[in-house]
């Protein structure tokens, strides 16, 4: 653009009532000039990134201005473009209130950087959020938020965040890995009518040292001789707890045996009959 574009300059000096046609000019040059003007206020800056259009080096330099960046609403705004560079982005982020992390993570045009970055901030804030929120989360949150108020413990959310309807296999196994769980965790898993039923789940409830003995006792025959075999490896359970594994594999070793029995049986009569 020329250096003497009189739209570049307009765009210093204009006044509030004139910035309003400003803001959606094609030229970068123009928009850049635009952040120079004292006249330009929080509202016509959450206008100008409104714009999906915006060119990434007018966010960029918009981050630089500290100035610019006071108000609360233009962070916000700044963290929800698309076009917001990376770093930039990753700063704005970490500003963020809670539900609008929440929101972020949700929004399908959400990079898998941005929404992870987001989401870290949710689980670092859950030991500290009072219980309304952490409710309000365990119900709105991502898989990964869920799992870490699984995890978290609280008795008037794990039922909330077992229902979550985005919770994953995955993210209930993961807060099961975890030795020093809060005891109701490995209860509310074991009665909950979806996870309770989840193969993987029951596996993880058996190996894990706080789930009952009736509640592995349950799960037993449901559990394949191979997993019990290796469940029965030394070290992996207790002792008291192996015992129990090893009678059931001798039990469906015997039931094995006695179906083949009977099958030889069967085949053997039939044999007869036939001569």
């Amino acid at each position: 653009m020329p250096p003497n574009d009189p739209d570049r300059d307009r765009a210093r000096t204009a006044s509030s009532e004139e910035l309003a046609s400003l803001l959606h000019h094609p030229s970068p040059d123009v928009l850049l000039s635009l952040l120079d003007n004292p006249a330009l206020d929080e509202a016509q800056l959450c206008l100008l990134l409104n714009r999906k259009d915006i060119p990434a080096e007018i966010l960029e330099e918009l981050a630089r201005r500290k100035p610019l960046l006071k108000n609360y609403r233009v962070k916000r705004a700044l963290a929800f473009h698309p076009r917001t560079p990376r770093l930039v982005n990753l700063r704005m982020i970490r500003e963020l209130y809670l539900m609008d992390l929440v929101q972020l993570t949700l929004l399908p045009g959400t990079s898998t950087e941005v929404k992870r970055i987001a989401e870290e901030q949710l689980v670092a804030r859950i030991p500290q959020l009072p219980l309304g929120q952490k409710i309000t989360l365990a119900r709105r949150g991502t898989a990964r938020v869920a799992g870490a108020l699984l995890a978290d413990g609280h008795t008037q959310v794990l039922s909330i965040a077992l229902d979550n309807p985005g919770l994953t296999e995955a993210q209930v196994l993961k807060a099961l890995s975890r030795e020093n769980l809060p005891v109701g965790v490995v209860k509310a898993v074991a009665q909950h009518r979806k996870w309770s039923h989840t193969y993987n789940v029951r596996l993880a409830l058996v190996r894990h040292r706080s789930s009952t003995l009736s509640t592995i006792l349950a799960y037993l025959p449901e559990l394949t001789v191979s997993d019990l075999r290796e469940l029965a490896s030394p070290g992996i359970v207790s002792e008291n707890l192996r015992k129990y594994l090893l009678a059931e594999i001798q039990r469906r070793i015997r039931k094995s045996e006695k179906s083949a029995n009977v099958a030889d049986t069967k085949g053997d009569s039939g044999a007869s009959n036939s001569d």
